[in-house]
């Protein structure tokens, strides 16, 4: 039997905010457990919750970039569960009422572009964290993140394979980092997923049991969680066996789903309004004032680099994965007028060195306005590609200009056309025999003389001039 995987995934983002949703208290992540409370987050009886205005801001630049409807009234509920690190005993969110539905984002899916909906994107305030003694059989209670601020983003089961819903959770990742409202830190929490999967007969319009997945903190990881779980659902359909609808969590070093607790049908969170909080209402002209705010979005920028600078769109792809890497790009382009001569060296050398040394390019020794000196000493024939590999190796080891470890090392071009023939001709009367094989109709030792010119300069010749003159004097004329 074929089967269609439907997949779902319900994305947390925290917002990059100095201080929590309801309270002044600091959201930096690392400090000393306890460190970053007050009253009303640890959910002390008789306080006040206030809301927090960039939360709102926040959240409208995240539904304006997902092409979400902004609903001009909604409000906060209490979600009503028991947990150890939930001090109050709910979770101020929003259920009847979210700040935007209704959305959709842009995957690439075999090739071709694909909208994947979005339901709704709403406030909420994040739970504290349980903290496990692996020597002892106790926990402790860390409330530094009780009431950081979150956005909950429901996507549609629209989803078909765990490769879309990587590509969909990438695609979320880089808005929210564009937009700098989200650090995008998955090791540090600051953007999880739960993912809904299940499996149907082929043709089949009815869901299947549907499973929810946690533990995931890498892309590398969703995927793998879910492909592991969908041969797991086939298996146990294949074999006459029941999928129970439960949360199972992913084991990375295993490998593999195990049970977590088994999962109602329907969950009795008690929600109601939220009685210490007004309703929040949003104008257009509030709306306008986000809008015009907003940066330019990864897949414009995309789209605006192919056409600008007439590069590939995987070039682009890369050059625009992370907001500071574009803008370096854009900025060497800015300096060189040479845009593919900018991409091959970003995209090859550049970001080589940084993932060796686990760096990102803001942290790059090589400045743009270095790199973009280096491509025009390339194209005025001062310096070769070859000698470029060594200069640029320096300039990253040292973050020296490439004027200065040409002039230290002596790497500069031999243009002139009397030296260089000198050179040939001294090289074409010392192999006589390789001379007369060549004229006889053995080509390839072509390429033994241009190596001897090379090793003769040191490899400072101009490898095209050295070509030129090789061809004529070769032939004989």
């Amino acid at each position: 039997m074929e089967f269609e995987t439907v997949i779902g995934l319900e994305v947390h983002a925290q917002l990059l905010t100095e201080t929590k949703i309801f309270c002044g208290c600091s959201t930096k992540f690392g400090g000393a457990p306890n460190s970053h409370t007050c009253p009303v987050c640890l959910g002390m009886p008789g306080v006040l919750p206030v809301l927090n205005k960039k939360v709102v801001e926040y959240a409208m630049k995240m539904a304006l970039a997902t092409n979400c409807t902004i609903n001009p009234f909604n409000r906060f509920a209490r979600k009503n569960y028991f947990y150890p690190d939930l001090p109050k005993g709910y979770q101020i969110s929003q259920y009847a009422y979210p700040l935007a539905e209704h959305g959709h984002i842009l995957i690439e899916s075999d090739g071709q572009p694909k909208k994947i909906g979005i339901t709704r994107i709403h406030m909420e305030e994040d739970a504290g964290k349980l903290i496990h003694d692996e020597n002892n059989p106790s926990s402790y209670v860390d409330l530094n993140r009780a009431g950081v601020p979150l956005i909950e983003i429901v996507g549609e089961p629209d989803i078909r394979s765990p490769e879309e819903a990587a590509e969909y959770l990438k695609r979320l990742h880089e808005i929210l980092v564009y937009l700098e409202i989200c650090d995008g830190n998955m090791e540090e929490g600051s953007f999880r997923c739960d993912a809904n999967v299940s499996i149907r007969p082929m043709g089949k319009q009815e869901f299947g049991t549907r499973t929810e997945l946690k533990n995931m903190n890498s892309f590398r990881n969703v995927q793998r969680a879910l492909e592991y779980e969908v041969k797991r659902q086939q298996y146990l359909v294949e074999n006459g066996q029941q999928i129970v609808q439960e949360t199972r969590l992913w084991d990375d070093a295993q490998g593999v789903t195990n049970a977590m607790r088994s999962k109602e049908e329907a969950h009795d969170y008690r929600y109601f309004p939220d009685p210490d909080l007004v309703p929040v209402t949003v104008d257009e002209a509030w709306i306008e004032q986000i809008r015009s705010d907003m940066p330019e979005l990864p897949l414009a920028k995309r789209e605006r680099f192919v056409r600008e600078f007439a590069i590939p769109t995987y070039d682009a792809g890369v050059l625009t994965a992370e907001k500071p890497l574009a803008e370096y790009y854009e900025e060497v382009v800015k300096l060189c007028g040479k845009p593919k001569q900018a991409s091959n060296w970003v995209m090859g050398d550049l970001l080589r060195f940084l993932k060796e040394e686990r760096r990102d390019i803001r942290q790059c020794p090589v400045s743009a306005k270095s790199l973009a000196e280096m491509i025009l000493l390339i194209e005025n024939g001062t310096i070769s590609g070859k000698m470029a590999k060594d200069i640029i190796d320096e300039m990253y080891q040292t973050g020296k200009t490439p004027d200065t470890v040409i002039a230290e090392k002596g790497l500069v071009q031999i243009t002139d056309e009397g030296e260089l023939a000198k050179t040939i001709a001294a090289i074409i009367e010392g192999n006589p025999k390789q001379l007369a094989d060549y004229r006889a109709g053995k080509e390839k030792l072509f390429g033994f003389f241009v190596g001897q010119v090379m090793k003769a300069t040191q490899g400072k010749a101009n490898p095209q001039l050295v070509n030129d003159l090789l061809k004529k004097n070769l032939a004989g004329s």
